[in-house]
């Protein structure tokens, strides 16, 4: 019965230990394709007719050689062979006791797992043929092994679990027990019971590798052919053992927050194409790679030029200078003679500098500027030449003649003007309503600005609503644009 017992221990144990190993990826197994040699020894305790416990020694050497394989698990073969004794003490026995040499030869299958990278426990199963010798005190033959009623040797079966604690690459010390089942019941010389004879061991002893070779991130690619030997587990890897880079950008997929980079395109440490100027366009396809941090651009890495000047918006002070006009360094209309009106504008481009100038650019002579002066009552400013296109920005070709009436305003300090802001019938009454009106604040916010009093002003936005040309033509249209200033006590 305790034979039985014991068989199907063993066979439990290797069947669900035999059971697939699941992991993320390929592991090497360090014992893969690899002779190995083992030295070890142990007590003994036989389990027999004689009550007494009786604790004796062993030593054993064995060959092994495991499969290649590459999981968790290997399975190999062992042939081995040992010597040592049994021995056992019982007073109700004719011979109260008895000690019993041995030796063997054997082999089987072993299993082996690895636990850790340095912890490997195993399954042995096999077979071996046992020569014995059972003797009583002083190295009598015992009565029935004198009498010749057994043969000394028999098949025996072995069973090992044990334990390999890797120190090196090539040799691990190991820690065993065993049993050995006879199928007679001579190993202490009588037949007094009901089952038949077994030991036990308990071992203790060093193996070594030949040829092996490891297999130290456990990538499936030996060291010695392991460009990487640092790869983190359950990585894919190349022939090389290295992590796969799909776009060889010299960053591994796993790492890699952009796949799929263009070839030989420089990257950053994320695998990301790099962006110097920081715009969210990749060097490699920025037509503008300087880019002053914070500044919106278009697809090809440049700041954006709504106007088409050839100045960025973020240096164009003019923003919305007509197609095709020439433009200084900060994106203004050039004015050659700088009387305040634009070249393309200006009728009289020569004027001489200082001059006054109308809104064509052409100089106005002043016989007496006091007296004019005195009569003004009413000025009005054309939006083609005091303002941008769609804009309430003032140009610099409204300030002559908004300083001449700076000047009367000044003189009569105690007159009171009325700001009407004009357009064309171009666009929705509520857009026309709201540039007239911001205009007229723009002519308003310039006389503030020369320190005029803001309460001395009606200021109003009246849209299209009082055109003094037909808008049906563009130089109908072009009048109706228009601030108009007049003097109202």
């Amino acid at each position: 019965m305790k034979t039985q017992i014991i068989i199907l221990t063993f066979l439990l144990f290797f069947s669900t230990s035999a059971l697939p190993q699941k992991g993320p990826g390929k592991l090497y197994n360090p014992f893969s394709g690899t002779f190995t040699l083992t030295i070890e020894g142990g007590p003994t305790m036989e389990l027999s007719d004689y009550s007494g416990i009786g604790i004796d020694y062993f030593g054993k050497a064995g060959l092994e050689y495991f499969f290649n394989a590459y999981s968790k698990s290997n399975l190999g073969i062992r042939l081995f062979g040992g010597a040592g004794f049994l021995s056992g003490k019982d007073e109700n026995q004719p011979v109260t006791k008895y000690r019993t040499k041995f030796s063997y030869i054997g082999g089987g299958i072993v299993y082996i797992l690895e636990l850790s990278p340095n912890v490997f426990p195993y399954l042995f199963a096999g077979a071996s043929y046992l020569w014995f010798d059972p003797r009583g005190e002083n190295d009598v033959l015992l009565p029935n092994n004198l009498a010749g009623l057994y043969k000394k040797r028999e098949i025996n079966y072995n069973g090992e679990l044990g334990f390999r604690f890797l120190l090196t690459d090539n040799l691990s010390f190991n820690l065993n027990a065993g049993v050995q089942i006879s199928p007679n019941d001579r190993l202490d010389d009588i037949t007094a019971g009901t089952s038949n004879d077994m030991f036990l061991t308990a071992g203790a002893g060093f193996t070594f590798s030949f040829f092996s070779e490891m297999d130290s991130d456990g990538d499936g690619i030996v060291d010695s052919k392991d460009n990487c030997t640092n790869t983190p587990k359950g990585l894919i890897v190349d022939e090389f053992g290295c992590p796969i880079d799909s776009d060889k950008d010299g960053v591994s997929d796993y790492l890699d927050r952009c796949p799929g980079t263009p070839r030989d395109v420089k990257v950053n440490s994320d695998g990301c194409p790099q962006n110097s100027d920081g715009d969210n366009v990749p060097d490699y396809l920025d037509l503008c790679p300087d880019t002053p941090g914070g500044i919106p651009v278009d697809e090809f890495g440049c700041p954006y030029d709504l106007d088409a000047d050839g100045v960025p918006d973020y240096l164009d002070r003019c923003s919305g200078t007509p197609y095709n006009v020439q433009v200084d360094q900060n994106g203004c209309p050039v004015d050659s003679d700088k009387d305040g009106v634009p070249d393309h504008l200006d009728l009289c481009p020569d004027t001489p500098a200082g001059a006054y100038v109308d809104s064509d650019g052409c100089e106005i002579i002043e016989e007496e500027p006091a007296i004019e002066q005195e009569v003004i009552k009413e000025v009005t400013l054309s939006s083609s030449t005091s303002f941008g296109f769609n804009s309430a920005t003032l140009l610099p070709g409204a300030f002559a003649e908004l300083d001449k009436l700076v000047a009367i305003m000044k003189e009569q300090p105690v007159s009171r003007w009325r700001i009407e802001g004009h357009t064309d019938n171009v666009g929705s009454d509520a857009s026309n309503k709201k540039l007239s009106l911001m205009r007229a604040e723009s002519v308003l916010n310039y006389f503030v600005s020369k320190g005029i009093s803001k309460n001395r002003f009606e200021v109003v936005g009246l849209g299209k609503e009082f055109p003094v040309a037909d808008n049906k033509t563009e130089e109908g249209r072009s009048k109706n644009r228009r601030v108009r200033i007049l003097k109202i006590n």
